[in-house]
């Protein structure tokens, strides 16, 4: 399913959640019974706002994320919504006497920072506040650590809400709780109360929805917890009730894991977001004060008080509906006033190109099952993951456990970083020394290309960690394998610290007897290396041979990693490579594009650049809006190429431009405008698999699919 389109849950529970507020602020069940509508109101009511919370943190507060821009847009938004907020109810706050007090200066503060300056408003201070603070412990400490700072915040809260008549009895305690209630009226706010569900939500965002049990055993695993995790709030909250302990009654000890199940439980609802319950939700829920207010005006002026505000389900239902009934106005008229075409782009109005990451996992479970004992995957993401883009490749991989990376210079390691990968990431080229400073910031590893290199690294006075490169016959990086003393002394060095050793197979891909000979030599050269530093009395370190060819062709090879590149995106380098390993992998990514023109071209007329396509018949063209520029090779031109349109394979005709290329759709049946083009992969039995175009076109598939995707939308399949 596409990532986008996978909350339908998420959506239409927030204006479940947003509904279930108004019942807070209206009482429903107050006329029936007070016991039932405490209940309601109380108690099952509470986990709307941490489910706005967790929303908020599933989408924002995650080790994965490019960069602050994320969390600073996120508190920008929500403070331009807090300020017109308080504009917009700043008449009521007059007629209410707000401003009335003596020197309302200092409350005011208080209001706006903690409280809100309307009851409800205290939600956007406390979301940006939360956030902030979820975002800093998820990213200093890992989960678990950050989970427990952020649930002791939560049980401080805890003691000065639901629980406050424990605390007020310890004289310390006591003192501190009077001093924190200068500062704001509740310990429900943004430092108490919202972190711990931001980094709920961010968790589960990271976590996904992937386990041992089947989908509907799953959910109703969840709910199963929901239920109980429920009662057990029932009954805590009616004992502090019973026994007069609640100060406030926003914060139960089992609300944690209430709403947790909860949200677990929403998020296997999927399918299309729809697109306005978001807005909406957030309208209802700023808006239905001032609703209430109108309400009570209305029903005083014709007389129906008794109707539409004593009877207090009616209220309720009065209420509900003049808010989001207001709400979904509200937004028609901002949709008229917009400008055409101002939706943001899907990124599919062109060219795109789609991953799939259910293949991505399947090809790494594949590889590890035929690696060695003990032996790691050490996924190979240099290049944007060979065009598939790091960050979705990476991230999926961590999340499924992979914890070392490959990278080729040192800014594709520190995006890493930046996106939250913590797993190893070993720099395989390059690294000017003078930036030993980041190598150590960002915790990289980095390849010691020769003997040199290493002094000067060395030089820098800055503890890096490093992988030495042994040269046993490729003649590019690497200290030649015969000098071993050149390896004793960066072992020696004080400031490298060499936790890995490797080479590279140049031909383990081929079959010949001398291309075989010659790996097999390649290998014996490095296991002496290691038998002569052993006999040196050096430990070694982590040590790894392979790349893909040389599991899939030497898979008896002990080593600690597997540096796989190609084969974990599913395809091999040439359609004319042979295996000796037949595993199962599946192509991770497929380009597509849409035709936007058909034009008809009668026989002995020519099409594009140079005239290079001459019609030898009545034609019906196409024009398929991908070029040379989104890395789509030129010299599949001519019909050296060709595509899918729906079920028909048609030849790319003419030269290919920059911007987009020509096909022959004439015997492609009833091709339209709008038919998907498939370039690479897609599906059935009509699928274009990437080592034939990048044979087509005179290379291999490493360098077709690393030099995509520029400009080109991206949709991301789970």
């Amino acid at each position: 399913m596409e990532r986008e389109k996978g909350y339908t849950g998420i959506e239409y529970f927030r204006i479940v959640a947003a509904l279930f507020i108004i019942a807070i602020h209206t009482s429903p069940l107050s006329s029936v019974s007070s016991t039932g509508d405490y209940i309601l109101t109380r108690v099952a009511a509470r986990w709307a706002v941490p489910f706005f919370f967790m929303t908020s943190g599933y989408f924002l507060i995650s080790r994965y994320g490019r960069d602050t821009a994320k969390l600073i847009h996120f508190v920008k938004r929500t403070m331009l919504v807090y300020g017109a907020a308080i504009f917009f109810y700043l008449p009521l706050n007059l007629y209410n006497g707000y401003f009335d007090m003596e020197n309302p200066a200092p409350q005011l503060v208080r209001d706006i920072i903690f409280d809100g300056t309307m009851y409800h408003l205290w939600y956007l201070p406390a979301s940006a506040m939360g956030a902030a603070a979820a975002w800093y412990l998820v990213r200093r400490l890992d989960y678990r650590k950050a989970l427990a700072a952020a649930f002791l915040l939560y049980l401080i809260g805890l003691f000065g809400d639901s629980y406050y008549g424990l605390a007020e009895r310890i004289p310390v305690v006591s003192g501190m709780y009077r001093f924190l209630f200068h500062l704001f009226d509740h310990t429900r706010n943004g430092l108490f109360f919202a972190p711990i569900f931001f980094v709920l939500g961010g968790f589960l965002a990271d976590r996904g929805m992937r386990g041992g049990h089947s989908r509907r055993a799953g959910r109703e695993n969840v709910l199963w917890g929901f239920c109980v995790s429920f009662a057990l709030m029932l009954g805590e909250a009616l004992f502090l009730r019973l026994y007069h302990v609640q100060r406030h009654d926003s914060m139960y000890l089992f609300l944690v894991p209430c709403v947790y199940c909860l949200f677990r439980f929403i998020l296997y609802f999927r399918g299309r977001r729809p697109r306005y319950l978001k807005p909406l939700s957030l309208l209802v829920y700023l808006i239905h004060p001032m609703m209430i207010v109108v309400l009570r005006l209305v029903a005083k002026a014709v007389r129906l008080q008794g109707l539409l505000v004593e009877n207090r389900i009616l209220h309720y239902l009065a209420v509900c509906l003049l808010s989001v009934g207001t709400g979904m106005a509200a937004m028609i008229l901002w949709e008229r006033r917009r400008p055409s075409g101002a939706e943001r782009p899907n990124g599919r109005d062109r060219a795109y190109i789609e991953i799939d990451l259910d293949n991505l996992e399947h090809n790494a479970r594949a590889l590890q099952k035929a690696m060695p004992p003990q032996c790691r995957l050490m996924a190979v993401v240099k290049a944007e993951a060979y065009g598939h883009g790091a960050f979705e490749i990476a991230v999926h991989l961590d999340r499924i456990g992979v914890k070392a990376f490959a990278v080729a210079v040192i800014d594709e390691g520190i995006r890493l970083r930046k996106y939250g990968i913590r797993g190893e990431i070993l720099i395989l080229g390059y690294t000017e020394p003078g930036r030993a400073a980041e190598l150590k910031k960002y915790n990289l590893t980095q390849t010691i290309l020769d003997s040199h290199y290493a002094a000067a690294l060395e030089g820098q006075g800055i503890d890096v960690k490093a992988h030495i490169k042994i040269d046993t016959g490729m003649h590019r990086l690497g200290i030649p394998a015969a000098e071993c003393d050149q390896v004793k002394k960066i072992f020696a060095m004080k400031y490298i610290h060499v936790c890995g050793l490797f080479t590279h197979l140049c031909c383990a891909d081929r079959f010949t007897p001398e291309d075989t000979a010659f790996t097999r030599e390649q290998i014996h050269r490095f296991y002496d290396l290691l038998e002569a530093l052993q006999a040196e009395g050096i430990r070694l370190p982590k040590i790894h041979i392979q790349s893909s060819y040389g599991l899939l062709n030497y898979p008896d090879l002990r080593c600690d990693y597997v540096r796989a590149g190609i084969a974990l995106y599913g395809v091999l380098s040439s359609p004319r490579d042979n295996t000796l390993l037949k595993l199962d992998l599946r192509p991770v990514l497929s380009l597509k594009s849409k035709v936007v023109l058909i034009r008809s071209v009668r026989k002995g007329e020519t099409v594009g650049y140079g005239r290079a396509f001459t019609a030898q018949r009545d034609s019906r063209i196409a024009i398929v809006p991908v070029g040379y520029a989104d890395g789509f090779p030129r010299n599949l031109s001519c019909g050296q190429g060709c595509v899918a349109v729906g079920e028909h394979r048609v030849p790319i005709i003419g030269r290919i431009c920059m911007d987009q290329l020509a096909l022959d759709v004439t015997d492609a049946g009833d091709a339209a405008v709008g038919d998907i083009v498939t370039l690479i992969g897609g599906q059935g039995d009509n699928v274009i698999p990437a080592p034939a175009v990048a044979c087509a076109s005179g290379s291999i598939s490493n360098e077709l699919l690393s030099r995509l995707g520029g400009r080109m939308g991206k949709s991301v399949f789970l």
